[in-house]
């Protein structure tokens, strides 16, 4: 089966009434799924442990028969750390360092504005969220980097409590995300999945502790469960299939282009690829390459699906037509395959990562360059951010007057609480003077 990619012009008439109908997404509107998954976050509300245990047995067929059996000790998690090869152990150290480096630079700290008004001192205090959950896939899932990328930002943020979980189909378990688990610091792994764990990290069980945020990949149950708990815990954010959203000025090797569109389309079926260009012969050496090189890959039948189902292939006229495009889609990830990157930086306001030259992949920043590969899809860059450090802290504003400060804004508050007919408001300021 041949790879066609939907290929047009930007300057169609009709292009963003296409562009929009092509890479719209919406992953959790299922009535079905989500009456189902209602059912189960209500059944482990009021059964706790019990309702977990027997929906593991159910849905991953695990064998455990207490809910002790699911919960792993710091112990496990060395022996995995300890049982890798040198080379695997060797680049998620690698990959673990950079990463935390990258952001201990996002630490923020607390700080009072200089006194301009004696007697009155205003500021910001930052506190870590005391408790968070990290929801990893699991079974022949192996998603190490996932487990590094949640967890470390927590852990920098200065989060006593990450607790993991992580489903164990027919009791399997990846070595590598525990070993990653290990190296990140998490404080308790328990090997559950589905809506069920999602139900417990929101509202505790006799053995999961509640959560004060969930974080994670996961499938369209665990991304509905997540909706739905959201108000009663934060959530990182509800994503849609990955995406790529490479822009290139030739000459540049086309296996090249083709191999990063691919490392997308591997995913699933549903993950986007996008490609553009002002030049239509390079586009058709692109496509080329396609065709010649997946035949070779070990998904080759994913990517050939989502090529097919999701590829966009867009020819421009210009830069400026690509700017305005790549804003419009506002990817999760963006390749600038040119040589004056920087000079093109200032016109991208909208994507999760932005990928510079000719030399950065987006595989690079997905595993080990170090920040974070957990962005916003479908759109949301237009509004939302890289998960960070920032997204596991609060923000608690700090406002203290003497008497003396207190005289000069008090009649101010008064005024307009009496305006708005707040009568006692405007009372307990002027009690103040």
């Amino acid at each position: 089966m041949s790879l066609d990619p939907t290929r047009f012009k930007a300057s169609d008439s009709n292009f963003f009434e296409r562009l929009v109908t092509l890479t719209d997404w919406e992953l959790v509107s299922d009535v079905d799924r989500q009456a189902r998954v209602s059912e189960i976050i209500s059944d482990v509300r009021k059964r706790g442990d019990q309702a977990v245990l027997e929906l593991t047995q159910k849905l991953d067929r695990n064998p455990a028969t207490e809910i002790s059996q699911l919960i792993l000790s710091a112990d496990e998690l060395e022996h995995s750390y300890d049982a890798l090869s040198n080379d695997v152990r060797g680049a998620l150290e690698v990959a673990c360092n950079r990463i935390w480096a990258f952001h201990e630079a996002q630490r923020e700290s607390s700080w009072r504005l200089p006194e301009k008004d004696p007697g009155i001192t205003l500021g910001q205090e930052i506190r870590p969220m005391q408790r968070v959950g990290l929801y990893v896939p699991g079974g022949k899932a192996a998603y190490p980097s996932s487990v590094l990328m949640n967890a470390i930002p927590a852990k920098v943020a200065g989060v006593p409590l990450v607790q993991m979980v992580v489903p164990a189909p027919g009791g399997e378990l990846s070595s590598v995300v525990l070993a990653a688990a290990h190296l990140a610091k998490v404080d308790r792994v328990i090997t559950i999945g589905g809506a069920q764990a999602v139900a417990a990290l929101a509202y505790g069980t006799e053995s999961v502790t509640g959560v004060d945020k969930i974080v994670g990949p996961g499938n369209a149950w665990v991304a509905t469960a997540k909706k739905q708990v959201f108000g009663k815990v934060g959530i990182d954010m509800i994503a849609g299939p990955s995406e790529v959203l490479i822009y290139v000025e030739p000459p540049m090797n086309p296996d090249w282009v083709a191999m990063d569109l691919f490392s997308q389309a591997e995913h699933d079926e549903e993950a986007q690829s996008i490609l553009i260009s002002s030049d239509a012969d390079y586009l058709d050496l692109v496509i080329q390459a396609m065709n010649r090189l997946v035949p070779a890959l070990e998904r080759s039948e994913i990517i050939t699906k989502s090529i097919n189902h999701r590829c966009l292939v867009i020819e421009v006229v210009d830069r400026s037509e690509a700017v305005d495009v790549i804003n419009r889609i506002a990817p999760e990830h963006l390749e600038l395959c040119v040589d004056d990157p920087e000079l093109m930086l200032p016109m991208i306001q909208n994507a999760g990562a932005i990928f510079m030259g000719r030399f950065t992949p987006e595989a690079l920043g997905d595993y080990c360059a170090g920040p974070n590969h957990v962005l916003p899809t479908s759109g949301a860059a237009r509004f939302a951010s890289p998960l960070g450090v920032y997204d596991f802290i609060k923000r608690s504003s700090v406002i203290q007057c003497t008497a003396e400060g207190a005289k000069k804004i008090a009649r101010v508050a008064s005024t307009l609480a009496r305006s708005e007919g707040l009568t006692a408001h405007a009372k307990s300021a002027e009690y103040r003077f």
